[in-house]
């Protein structure tokens, strides 16, 4: 519910009430985010995907023979509320209809039992076939069709396991695809392999949804790029298709076992490979094509890391998360709550802190050691537990906030922390999220990689929160590390002033972290780069004072910083951005903390549908609970700090 507030003119701190609303309005903040901590002191708010995550669910349990009608029932009414008005189903609320979603959102309900003849399933039908039937599905959900056999597997590119015995140095080998496309296609590639079928008695058709006879289409695959390299990989998958059928099978049989050793070392518990729906699906899959027992241990871990998925309770309709996120949650609300400046709040920010002291990854040497032998493990994972790979990002967001907290009770894994990001460095003098120098670019045209996401190169909102992390350990310009970093991201630096968000929705979060980066590391705020920055954020505010930027961004010739709505989330990284490029007493400033404190809601917090993060730019959106509680609190509490204060930058690296 939105609330009613006495109006904010320009000058906030010039007005006592305002002033007090604004102390008020960061009071039930602190306390909704506070009431959301967890007994043993960590947060973990629902992470929602699209549609995609519980059809993909659902249609499993049918694969496997394993349908539990009652929990589908649960699930059902997700699916049907998150139909677009367009007939489909959108990767983002609001979004366009996306094919390859509107196909799995369809097959899952058609599992669930709802009828073709329905009108909600008619319209979506009629909408699929208007946009080209599900022939023009992207290469993951066609394999899923392959699997219920709706598609013959010539229909898929040819990924033969194989790949499992190929040296270091040929062209494709799997240290050169980014973490999460490896924990994805190493049990793929057994699945492709071994092409299983569904359990006896399923018999779940989609036929309707194709325009033409899937058994008579035969230019299923296209290049993944219309270029010379990507019709050079058509040309490759032509030739291995036909050679595959001679391969001997002593080397298929070494490279599943090879595929299956990977899946058991990083099984990773009840949290599951990779700690990621995709991975663990795929690797329950690949456990029945090979025969392992539904008693064995790691069958049992297998299917009980994606029922941890479901989420039943605090939100609107049941659905299934693409994984969870408790390290990111607790770093970010520790920052917010450690802003706020509230005794109780920064109790429990450092119960949060202490948490995740025992969450570090100390011990264990994951992918990112093969770019970086000689570097001590240091980094925290985004999940509750994926030892092979901590990512940079949550690092330095958690390192950042035990330095502000107690740089001297937390000093040994802040050292550890900065060890390891420091020695994950790339050669171009960014980070990507989770190893050094994954940019085979050239990898982004083989036909498997029409998603776009195969790689995880230096992208500058990851690179910011490394120097913002080095620089508020009192690292600047004299530092070598940052001094590259820095001239990355200028090198990065978009002509309209703005950066690119690969984490976050999406010039409006990119040009946030990246201005946070440069005034820790001492960029004046006078830099041109700066104030081309600022002016552009400035730029992109709306009518009603807050900030919006949607999924359609990252479509090239979209506009940048816009959307039809303004989102809490948004215009806290929007404030935070400008108060950082020193421009706390900017009227844009003003009115974003207008927004702020006029939205927010009876029960402290922010009510956002929108989606304000990425997975994959175009391919799959993110929305976080959680921003909307513990970033707005941020932006005001960061707002009412300097205002109280003669200086006019933030002092810390976020």
């Amino acid at each position: 519910m939105r609330r009613t507030m006495t109006p904010i003119s320009a000058s906030l701190a010039q007005r006592a009430a305002p002033i007090d609303e604004l102390g008020r309005a960061i009071g039930r903040g602190a306390k909704s985010v506070g009431d959301a901590q967890r007994d043993d002191g960590h947060w973990v708010y629902p992470l929602e995907a699209d549609a995609t995550i519980p059809a993909e669910y659902v249609l499993l349990k049918h694969f496997i023979g394993e349908v539990d009608r009652d929990v589908e029932a649960k699930l059902a009414p997700y699916l049907r509320a998150t139909q677009g008005d367009h007939g489909g189903w959108p990767l983002w609320h609001g979004g366009p209809l996306d094919i390859s979603c509107s196909v799995k959102a369809y097959f899952a309900l058609k599992a669930i039992g709802d009828s073709a003849d329905a009108p909600h399933m008619a319209k979506a039908r009629a909408a699929i076939l208007a946009a080209g039937g599900a022939e023009r599905a992207n290469v993951f959900t066609r394999i899923l069709l392959a699997m219920f056999e709706q598609v013959p597997w010539h229909a898929v590119p040819t990924m033969p396991v194989e790949i499992m015995n190929l040296p270091r140095w040929f062209p494709f080998h799997l240290d050169k695809v980014s973490y999460w496309s490896r924990t994805v296609i190493v049990p793929l590639l057994v699945i492709m392999s071994m092409k299983p079928r569904p359990v006896a008695g399923c018999t779940l058709s989609v036929r309707e949804l194709f325009r033409d006879d899937p058994a008579t289409i035969r230019d299923w695959l296209k290049p993944a790029s219309p270029t010379l390299l990507g019709n050079g990989f058509m040309w490759l998958d032509w030739v291995v298709r036909r050679v595959e059928p001679l391969f001997p099978a002593s080397g298929r049989k070494r490279a599943i076992e090879r595929a299956i050793k990977f899946v058991d070392e990083r099984l990773n518990g009840e949290d599951g490979l990779g700690a990621i729906y995709p991975a663990m699906a795929n690797a329950l899959v690949a456990y029945r094509c090979v025969g392992v027992a539904e008693d064995d241990p790691r069958m049992i871990d297998a299917k009980r890391s994606i029922e941890k998925l479901v989420v039943f309770d605090g939100v609107e309709h049941p659905f299934v998360q693409p994984c969870l996120s408790p390290i990111w949650d607790t770093g970010l609300a520790a920052h917010a709550m450690l802003e706020s400046d509230d005794p109780t709040a920064i109790e429990r920010a450092c119960a949060g802190l202490d948490w995740l002291v025992s969450r570090q990854v100390l011990d264990v040497m994951g992918d990112w050691a093969v770019q970086r032998p000689h570097v001590r493990p240091g980094g925290w994972a985004f999940q509750y537990a994926n030892p092979h790979y901590p990512d940079v990002d949550d690092t330095a967001v958690v390192a950042m906030a035990m330095h502000r907290a107690d740089p001297k009770k937390y000093a040994l894994p802040i050292a550890r922390a900065a060890e390891w990001i420091r020695g994950i460095q790339s050669r171009d003098g960014g980070w990507g999220a989770f190893d050094a120098d994954n940019d085979h670019y050239e990898l982004n045209h083989i036909p498997f990689a029409d998603h776009g996401a195969l790689l995880d190169p230096s992208t500058a909102d990851v690179t910011a929160r490394c120097i913002s992390f080095l620089a508020q350990l009192g690292h600047g310009h004299e530092d070598a590390a940052v001094a590259r970093a820095v001239q990355y991201l200028r090198n990065e630096q978009e002509e309209d002033g703005s950066w690119f968000g690969r984490w976050g929705s999406n010039y409006v979060y990119g040009t946030w972290s990246v201005l946070c980066a440069l005034n820790a590391a001492g960029v004046p705020s006078d830099d041109p780069c700066v104030r081309k920055a600022a002016a552009w954020l400035a730029s992109r505010q709306r009518a009603d004072g807050g900030w919006g930027e949607d999924g359609h961004s990252y479509y090239e010739g979209k506009p940048t910083g816009a959307a039809e709505v303004s989102t809490a989330s948004q215009t806290a990284w929007a404030v935070l951005g400008l108060m950082a490029a020193g421009e706390v007493d900017h009227p844009a400033v003003a009115r974003g903390v207008e927004y702020l404190v006029d939205t927010q809601n009876d029960a402290g917090g922010w009510d956002e549908r929108h989606y304000t993060a990425v997975g994959f730019p175009r391919v799959f959106y993110l929305r976080y609970h959680g921003y909307a509680a513990y970033f707005p609190l941020w932006a005001l509490a960061r707002y009412r700090s300097l205002q109280r204060t003669n200086s006019r930058t933030p002092v810390y690296g976020m």
